[in-house]
């Protein structure tokens, strides 16, 4: 007589967000983009704000980030997502607006955009994707990129001397007073991604309360244009770029400061 196993009933531990569409992306593989996209996704849905979020997507490796969400979207010019973002946040209030940008798109040509957003203190929130280097156009040298990283426009290692030092986006943008929340994280490893998660969420409530502008800035990694395999990538955020971008709460105002979480 044959004996039939009966399985234990599966239990769902894991799906896709509601806030992202079911597209294949553009990333190369080993990029954490996908990674950050997933935990702004899952935010929002948690928080039962995706049908009043509008994103507005920079130039760059993430222009397409608007074909990946499944909510309202827009695309600015390079640099100028804080602009539009203000402008969309002005005539709906009761929106949640927020840009997805990278070093180049917010750290370069949009420096003065992203800076008199936080002077303003405008109630939008920012997602600053930080990999050291120009992802899309060929891995040329960021605002972004460590002293001595190669990069196709620096071969030799940058060279402070002639190309100045790292910009610190997140400290920066905590000397504003319009600025009520900016910290950074990274997603080099599964604790680093549970505690950048806790901060985009916190990030979204300081614009649900109307407290002002708030930015997380996330350490991520390109593999494609640092010449690494997906995972020697990871080592390599976590072993050269925490020493010079480290983590860590800048500036959170005090009704915000209860959800904080720890960072190591």
């Amino acid at each position: 007589m044959e004996t039939i196993a009966i399985q234990p009933e599966e239990k769902l531990v894991y799906e896709r967000p509601q806030a992202l569409d079911p597209n294949y992306t553009h990333y190369c593989p080993g990029c954490t983009h996908g990674i950050a996209h997933r935990l702004v996704a899952e935010v929002l849905d948690e928080r039962e704000i995706r049908e009043k979020a509008i994103l507005v997507a920079p130039v760059g490796c993430s222009v397409f980030a608007y074909n990946y969400f499944a909510i309202d979207g827009a695309e600015s010019a390079h640099g100028r997502a804080p602009a539009m973002a203000t402008g969309l946040k002005r005539v709906n209030p009761d929106n949640i607006v927020f840009t997805y940008q990278g070093d180049g798109d917010l750290a370069s040509i949009g420096i003065a955009e992203a800076i008199h957003v936080a002077a303003r203190g405008e109630n939008i929130t920012t997602i600053f994707i930080n990999n050291a280097i120009y992802g899309m156009t060929g891995g040329q040298m960021a605002p972004t990129t460590l002293p001595g990283q190669v990069t196709t426009s620096s071969p030799h290692g940058r060279d402070t001397v002639m190309t100045g030092h790292p910009m610190h986006i997140a400290e920066m943008m905590a000397q504003f007073e319009g600025t009520v929340y900016s910290v950074r994280r990274s997603l080099h490893d599964t604790r680093h991604i549970i505690q950048a998660k806790k901060a985009i969420r916190t990030a979204f409530e300081a614009q649900m309360k109307g407290l002002g502008f708030s930015l997380v800035e996330l350490l991520s990694s390109c593999p494609t244009n640092w010449g690494m395999t997906p995972l020697d990538a990871l080592g390599w955020v976590r072993d050269e770029m925490v020493p010079v971008y480290p983590l860590g709460d800048f500036k959170v105002h005090d009704e915000l400061a209860g959800k904080r979480g720890r960072q190591k």
